[in-house]
């Protein structure tokens, strides 16, 4: 090649469980490429893919000017307990709140229940005698002979990360610094996290325990990290590397080796922001974006744009993916529900002799039986192959050879011999049952906040979703299902969407019956100059947006709500403000607001971000021309659950207008879309496949 592109030109890089996918964009073109995951050096899959998709492109790799990256490592290495060797120092009296947790069970009638297991054992749990109350003051002095002798202690132990979490330090960080002075001093090579600095936030039960996952995988992340950038520079890549964050933004590669915590939905995120950008350029005001890869399914609701967000998640969940079974962290992420439902999930028996599905993954090693890469256990992409809705000479563009007999054997033996299925019936029984899963999924994330799901539409990205959205929707009373351009690498191409951003959070607690201005005005103000330090390393003096959200409660309730407030200075006659502001959010949430309670603010956050570039807004293509087919294909309809012949179409020889009534098959390199016999798909202006169910074939064609 050896000429350089005058474009500009960014890649996206999704490292999932199965698959690693790289978006690259050349003058606001994308092409796109997907490799299996190397779960021994992912770096190396990274290489490989942009390598390959800079080849597709005509340009040199030197020509990149942005990598833009999401990992599931983190999230991989907390769940697999593959971290580093930590120690956690705390306050005297509290070294087992992260044993303890709370009194929610999270079954409450299992006689047996057993709790998940600390990050860090009891053993290496180690105190301070020292203590500042809620307000930052001082009870307890630090001794810095103490911290001197603790941070001693650690370096005899054979520590790699130790984790700093004293009580109240979000309001009065001085001892945690002073304690992390003392470890800087007696071992330099130790990485060292403070709650402070990770998740300045009230509740210690999480505070710790995210500030005890940040030490634990950032060692790792380091690693990892900058074995990425020196792999990228010996094929010439030399550009900045950005991360995306569970937020939904883009922050620095050097933010994210101090902050690794950020990283946990890093991948997810992107798919989001994706969604939300289809949906604003569609005209969609409610959306649930549907992202099913080869590990995992993740489900997230989408109102006017924006992507739930919260500042709460639980990674690791231990006992079927149940609410409170996992390790609660206290950082930002964008909200959804992810379960164990994939191309890679594995199909198996169990003692009732009913089909179950994950959370068990193939992964991309061994990958499913007909990988022929030594998995014998079925997965939904043996199902999916056997019901002919995978076409084995084209997956993945080709890349992949499929086995058909492979994935036939392995659901016969697993699923059709216990059950006296024909390889068939063991397929379509695999299939449902992971559609289930996804649909009850997403019907209860909607249910829990207070939504009611047929009423939106369904967005449907990576590898797996097209394949499966008709029949989701189906299930969930959906009418409308769009499916993006480059739906198969959706994540990589949402980072190339992404803003940079970051959130700074912190504990810091006021009551509206003693609103105090002054101290919010210079709380928020110290709040957005850091965010703002955290941005400009991204993108210098770039022009940014500032979001405000106080988490309120009434006095005497155990959690807060997110309320959105005005970036201002603020009055003292502003109380008023905060007090419409959250009644709004409460009403909204419950249907009523409670009178005389007076109104407290617990926790705060402060976006600070690049703004987003308009969105072209779109008018609905209608049908105007049944798309040609060059062949048809057998698979079965799940809709009417028959095997059709149903016509295959290029997705990439489709233009505006063009229509294909289901039953049928749209294919693409990273993905194929299966339209139902109660379906209709139209191609829009965009690229993107708009599926509506209802529609009155005849007068469409």
């Amino acid at each position: 090649m050896g000429s350089a592109t005058a474009l500009p030109v960014r890649a996206g890089v999704d490292i999932g469980g199965t698959f690693t996918d790289v978006a690259l964009e050349v003058g606001g073109q994308i092409i796109s490429t997907k490799v299996l995951t190397d779960h021994d050096s992912p770096d190396r899959a990274v290489v490989l893919a942009l390598q390959q998709v800079t080849g597709r492109a005509g340009i040199d790799a030197s020509d990149i000017s942005m990598v833009i990256h999401g990992t599931t490592l983190v999230t991989n290495a907390l769940i697999e307990r593959r971290g580093a060797r930590t120690a956690f120092i705390t306050t005297e009296g509290f070294r087992d709140v992260i044993e303890m947790r709370n009194e929610n069970r999270f079954e409450q009638y299992d006689l047996n229940i057993v709790l998940p297991r600390p990050l860090v054992d009891r053993a290496h749990r180690l105190t301070l005698s020292e203590r500042m109350d809620s307000t930052g003051k001082v009870l307890k002095p630090l001794d810095p002979a103490e911290a001197d002798a603790l941070a001693a202690k650690i370096a005899d132990g054979g520590y790699e990360a130790v984790a700093v979490g004293l009580m109240h330090a979000y309001a009065n960080p001085t001892h945690e610094r002073a304690m992390a002075a003392a470890l800087a001093k007696a071992c330099p090579d130790v990485v060292v996290s403070v709650s402070s600095a990770v998740s300045p936030q009230m509740r210690e039960f999480e505070r710790f325990n995210t500030v005890i996952a940040n030490a634990y995988v950032q060692p790792m992340a380091k690693a990892y990290l900058g074995r990425l950038v020196d792999q990228l520079a010996a094929i010439g890549i030399s550009c900045p590397v950005f991360l995306m964050h569970s937020g939904g933004g883009i922050i620095s590669i050097e933010t994210a080796m101090q902050f690794p915590v950020r990283l946990l939905e890093s991948g997810p995120a992107g798919g989001a922001i994706y969604a939300a950008n289809f949906a604003l350029s569609h005209g969609l005001s409610k959306v649930v974006s549907f992202d099913m890869g080869g590990t995992t399914a993740k489900i997230c609701l989408i109102e006017d744009g924006k992507p739930k967000t919260a500042n709460r998640f639980e990674v690791a969940r231990t006992y079927r993916f149940k609410k409170g079974s996992g390790m609660p962290v206290s950082t930002p992420v964008v909200e959804m529900v992810e379960i164990g439902a994939g191309g890679g999930s594995i199909a198996h028996v169990d003692n009732m002799g009913q089909i179950r599905v994950g959370p068990q993954s193939a992964g991309s090693e061994p990958g499913p039986a007909c990988y022929q890469r030594g998995g014998i256990r079925p997965a939904v992409t043996d199902a999916n192959l056997v019901l002919g809705k995978i076409d084995a000479d084209n997956f993945a563009g080709g890349s992949i050879a499929l086995s058909l007999a492979n994935a036939e054997q392995a659901l016969e033996a697993d699923i059709g011999k216990p059950l006296g299925l024909d390889v068939a019936a063991a397929a379509f029984g695999t299939t449902e049952m992971v559609d289930e899963n996804m649909a009850n999924a997403a019907r209860v994330h909607a249910v829990e906040n207070g939504k009611d799901i047929s009423q939106f539409a369904l967005i449907a990205f990576g590898g797996g979703a097209p394949l499966h959205a008709c029949r989701q929707a189906e299930k969930l009373g959906v009418r409308d299902i769009i499916v993006p351009p480059g739906a198969g690498v959706g994540s990589a191409i949402g980072f190339l969407r992404a803003p940079f951003s970051y959130e700074e959070t912190r504990g810091a607690f006021f009551r509206l019956s003693s609103f105090d201005a002054e101290r919010i005005n210079q709380l928020l103000y110290e709040m957005q100059a850091t965010a703002a330090e955290f941005v400009r390393q991204g993108v210098g003096d770039a022009q940014t947006e500032t979001r405000i959200t106080a988490f309120m409660r009434y006095r005497g309730q155990g959690w807060e709500i997110p309320v959105p407030i005005p970036a201002q200075q603020f009055k003292p006659d502003d109380v008023k403000l905060f007090k419409s502001e959250f009644e709004t959010v409460y009403r909204g949430l419950f249907g009523r607001t409670i009178d005389d309670l007076d109104i407290e603010i617990a926790n705060w956050s402060v976006v600070v971000t690049t703004p987003l570039p308009d969105v072209v807004k779109l008018d609905g293509q209608k049908p105007l021309r049944e798309a040609a087919s060059s062949r048809t294909r057998a698979f079965l309809d799940a809709q009417t659950r028959q095997l059709v012949d149903g016509p295959e179409v290029m997705r990439g020889n489709l233009a505006p207008g063009d229509f294909v009534n289901g039953p049928a098959l749209i294919v693409e390199d990273e993905t194929c879309t299966i339209v139902t016999s109660s379906f209709t798909a139209v191609a829009q202006a965009d690229g993107a496949l708009w599926l509506s169910s209802g529609q009155n074939k005849e007068t469409s064609q």
